[in-house]
This record gives C-alpha cells, structure tokens and sequence, in this order.
C-alpha cells in the first residue's frame, strides 16, 4: 500500500467547496496533490450527460458551472457509477486511486472502488466509511495529499474555510517504545 499524507475536508455545499478549492490556490498550494468528489442531485429535473475532448470533460446537470470550473483547476475528471453510492463526479489524482482500486483487484472487504482508493493511499478503513456517508448525503469532499510539511499547509488554510469535518491522516513515524 501507498501511504499519503491526507487532509481530507467535507463541504455541505460546492460553494464551500469551490470556495475551499480558491482558497488553497491563492495560498500556493499544488492543484495536482487536490482532489475533489461529490454527486450532482435532482438531476431527473435536467439533463444530465457528460463527454470528453482531449484533456477537457464537460459535464451537464443541476451542478455543471461548479463541475465545469473545478474541472478547469484540478488533473484528471472522471464520471463513476458505484453501487450503493451512485453516480459521484471526481477531480484530481483521486480518480486515478479509484481507477487503480479498479484494476488492482483491490476492492476487498465490503469497499467499493472509491473507498478502496481512498484505504489504497492509508486513510482508515473508519474514515472512508465516514467520507462515503458524507457523499451520500449529498456533501463533497475535498483531498489534499502529499508531503507531511503539503498536509499541514492544506489543513492551516481548510481550517479557515466553512468546513464541515477535517479529517488529517499524516504517516507519523512509530513511536520507538518506552522513548517519549
């Protein structure tokens, strides 16, 4: 297993989200260790389709200004169906973590391919499950990985966001035994 260092923030709304997203772009933050998902709801009161062209994905429904402008700032868009969660959008290295949770075979023990790609990078099997219900009530997360020194610049600025739960899961070397 590949461990990360991860912040991991639940937004209750995309404006926070995208807010959050803003927030950490003005401050420096690399784009490429930022990860966003979440579902777009009521979608059987609009169209809804999605399509790719080169680099660039498009999405329509309730939520497609927000998808289409994260979209623009984040590496790598995808559209997932997974059961018992649903049809999730994604952005960022957190699409190539599902895909290869896809591929690898690794979706072991009661995890679907999102949660599998979430364990895969060394968030808690506790933590996806939480992160998954949030999803399910319609909330967006929002990933940033990387360097011990990344996750706690990530998780200065989401403090100072309208964030819902912060979730920090930093591979701390083992305490040596009896040392303090």
């Amino acid at each position: 297993m590949t461990r990360e260092n991860a912040v991991v923030a639940i937004y209750h709304t995309h404006a926070d989200a995208e807010a959050a997203v803003k927030e950490l772009q003005t401050a420096g933050y690399d784009m490429t260790k930022l990860s966003i998902v979440g579902k777009d709801y009521h979608t059987e009161e609009h169209v809804t389709g999605y399509y790719t062209t080169g680099d660039r994905m498009k999405y329509w429904g309730k939520l497609g200004a927000f998808w289409g402008g994260i979209w623009g700032l984040l590496f790598g868009a995808a559209f997932f169906a997974i059961p018992g969660l649903g049809a999730i959008l994604a952005a960022g290295p957190v699409v190539a973590w599902i895909v290869g949770a896809l591929e690898g075979a690794v979706v072991v023990g009661g995890l679907d391919a999102l949660a599998a790609g979430l364990y895969s990078i060394g968030i808690p099997k506790d933590s996806v499950l939480k992160y998954e219900t949030a999803l399910k009530s319609a909330k967006f997360l929002l990933i940033a990985h990387g360097s011990p020194a990344e996750a706690t610049k990530a998780q200065q600025i989401l403090r100072t966001t309208p964030v819902a739960d912060l979730g920090v899961h930093v591979d701390e070397p083992m305490a040596v035994a009896g040392k303090v």
